[in-house]
């Protein structure tokens, strides 16, 4: 999970996250607020992309007290491909040249109900947000990244037929990246957690999968696979009162601070390196489910089975722009 680039001495890697032309969605709380923060304190300028206006301009306040004129407040629905285009053809507007770092890190929590019961409304309204909006993210962003880093692959003949082609990426060419924050949840597949589940593993998929056609173009890929990180995902989003008081409790006895979280992961995309699970349970999760796959799903049965049955049925559905963790 760890890539070569981590024995290249420091002082030579390619510091993407560093004076980079950044856009972060979700960045009115949370993580994507403190991946704003941090990409500003690397020398960096930031769009702080949010459903929420008022919410993008509390963090671009928070920026410009000590970096003045880096950050800028943009209202956007990732769930609608149009405003993500309208967001993509403002940023390039702004920096007058394509940007290099893209954190898509919008999304809701949901969750507490079993398959069966979750409902359509409920599986659409998650999905349009926490994989729909990585894809427009992506999807969108690619050909200015790419245009960022001069295009092409760095095989054997420097070239590629494909149709992103371009000159081999030289040291000195400027590099740039995405981030999608996906979750642990993307390979835990926790009982009552569905709708979560699915759309953080397509997030992992689709990562996996940039980084593949992404190899060699200069545009690095890094999917980020928390577990509980202390934002308001339980109080906020669609989450049975009963689970999202258990995971609150769990997000403030275990969960990590989102500055700790937007550190690591910058730190390791500057390595190009595609996985970040930044907590030890993130690790021993995915070991388990890896090795031991059958002991592991019958695990979790048997807790789903033995925990406290919900008593209501109703759910908080508020609609918030930063929701992350399992």
């Amino acid at each position: 999970m760890f890539g070569l680039e981590r024995l290249i001495p420091i002082g030579i890697r390619p510091r993407r996250s560093h004076g980079a032309r950044a856009v972060v969605t979700g960045a009115g709380s949370g993580i994507g607020r403190a991946f704003a923060l941090e990409i500003a304190e690397r020398g960096g300028q930031v769009i702080c992309a949010d459903i929420a206006e008022s919410r993008a301009d509390e963090t671009v306040a928070l920026i410009e007290r000590n970096h003045p004129g880096a950050a800028h407040a943009f209202r956007c629905d990732v769930s609608r491909r149009e405003e993500v285009e309208v967001l993509a053809r403002f940023a390039e507007s702004l920096f007058e040249r394509p940007v290099t770092l893209v954190v898509n890190n919008a999304g809701v929590g949901i969750g507490g109900k079993p398959v069966g019961e979750i409902g359509f409304d409920d599986w659409e309204w998650a999905l349009g947000i926490n994989l729909w909006g990585v894809v427009h993210g992506c999807e969108i962003f690619a050909p200015q990244l790419r245009a960022a880093c001069g295009g092409g692959s760095d095989g054997p003949e420097g070239g590629s037929s494909r149709n992103h082609a371009g000159p081999r990426v030289r040291p000195h060419q400027h590099r740039g990246g995405i981030i999608n924050v996906a979750s642990a949840a993307a390979f835990a597949a926790a009982p009552s957690m569905a709708v979560y589940n699915a759309s953080k593993a397509a997030v992992l998929s689709l990562s996996e999968t940039m980084a593949a056609e992404m190899s060699g173009t200069g545009v690095a890929i890094t999917v980020l696979c928390p577990t509980f990180v202390k934002t308001n995902v339980a109080r906020d989003g669609r989450i049975t009162p009963q689970s999202a008081r258990l995971a609150d409790t769990l997000m403030r006895l275990t969960g990590f601070s989102p500055d700790s979280v937007a550190r690591t992961t910058l730190d390791a995309h500057d390595r190009g390196q595609l996985y970040v699970l930044p907590q030890l349970d993130a690790h021993l999760i995915w070991l388990l489910k890896r090795y031991f796959p059958a002991q592991y799903t019958y695990a979790l049965g048997l807790l789903d089975r033995l925990l406290p049955q919900e008593n209501s049925t109703e759910t908080d559905r508020t609609s918030v722009s930063d929701k992350t963790g399992v």
